[in-house]
């Protein structure tokens, strides 16, 4: 086996060939993975790839660790499994936005509720790409799919507002094809001890093509996003001349040097704040009357499930009068046959 600190990239490709459709955002994610992985220093059998059912689910296939393909919606429970089972694996989860949010919703919230310490991906196109079109859960109201011909009158959700609310620690947004960006913040959500959701903007350039183009193009992409990063200024634009300020208890995008603010006036990102109420506005900040938010931008932590499940196994322990098998089947009503 290589030297855990001489991995590279290549060392978690695996051998099969990639069946993701020329030009989807899938490619980027799969590179900016094999990079975060090569980075963390640890052994490629301590890595646990999990997926459930979707075109980001043959994820496993195609990284030289452990995998396992799961079912619809099951991704979570699988890795939550493994994760408690064998607490020294560094375990992610790979799902879309239909897979997690539609039949997988009630597992996605409670893992993320649990805080067991793992990692979910989550790949957002808007749109089933695996069965060939139809509406998603984060699809626009008023998007046209194969099941909603017409539009669907469906309000989305927004990913980040769901993590928050299932009182998440640690969530995060990137876009597919920043690779470089995106393996930084792949590199903190591993790191961080608790449920690490990154979202990330993907393109299926077969059936909802250009989804993210207002927001993620060359062209526009420094005006209408904004890179958070802890301790820093949250400023944003091609000139680095617009930020957040308050306004009551909303946010407002100013120009500095105009209406008389200044640099001291921008939000400083705090990712650390227990209260999610700043993160909540961040998440959900929307283009074109704000700009969408990338990177970390909540990261409080908090002792995860097993942490909490050892401990009072730990405290049981200590307390139980049953110290072996013998005094287990020694306990309570007996009888001699």
């Amino acid at each position: 086996m290589a030297e855990v600190n001489k991995l590279t990239p290549k060392d978690f490709k695996s051998d099969q060939e990639i069946r993701w459709c020329p030009g989807c955002g899938d490619h980027a994610i799969l590179n900016a993975v094999q990079k975060t992985m090569a980075n963390l220093g640890i052994p490629r059998e301590k890595f646990a790839v999990v997926s459930g059912i979707g075109c980001s689910s043959r994820f496993p296939y195609y990284m030289n660790t452990y995998g396992f393909h799961g079912i619809h919606g099951r991704g979570a429970a699988i890795a939550s499994g493994l994760k408690v089972a064998n607490p020294d694996l560094s375990v992610w989860q790979i799902t879309g936005d239909g897979d997690a949010m539609a039949i997988g919703g009630n597992h996605f919230i409670h893992v993320i509720r649990r805080n067991i310490d793992m990692n979910l991906l989550l790949f957002n196109n808007e749109i089933y790409g695996l069965t060939k079109g139809q509406y998603s859960p984060t699809s626009q109201l008023g998007a046209k799919s194969k099941t909603s011909p017409f539009g669907t009158v469906e309000n989305p959700f927004h990913p980040g507002e769901l993590v928050i609310g299932a009182q998440g620690h640690f969530f995060a947004r990137a876009i597919d094809n920043q690779v470089k960006v995106t393996t930084e913040i792949f590199e903190q959500a591993a790191r961080f001890k608790g449920t690490s959701v990154v979202e990330i903007l993907q393109n299926c350039v077969i059936f909802n093509d250009a989804i993210h183009k207002d927001i993620v193009s060359r062209d526009v992409r420094d005006d209408r996003t904004i890179l958070l990063k802890h301790g820093e200024k949250m400023i944003f634009g091609k000139e680095k001349d617009k930020g957040l300020v308050r306004d009551g208890l909303k946010l407002k995008v100013v120009t500095i040097g105009k209406d008389g603010y200044t640099i001291e006036d921008i939000l400083t990102h705090d990712a650390h704040e227990a209260n999610p109420g700043m993160h909540l506005m961040l998440a959900n900040m929307r283009y074109p009357d704000f700009p969408v938010a990338l990177g970390v931008i909540r990261a409080v932590p908090d002792a995860t499930y097993e942490e909490r499940l050892d401990q009072q196994i730990s405290e049981v322990q200590k307390q139980s009068k049953i110290k072996n098998m013998d005094d287990l089947m020694r306990t309570g009503d007996t009888w001699e046959v």
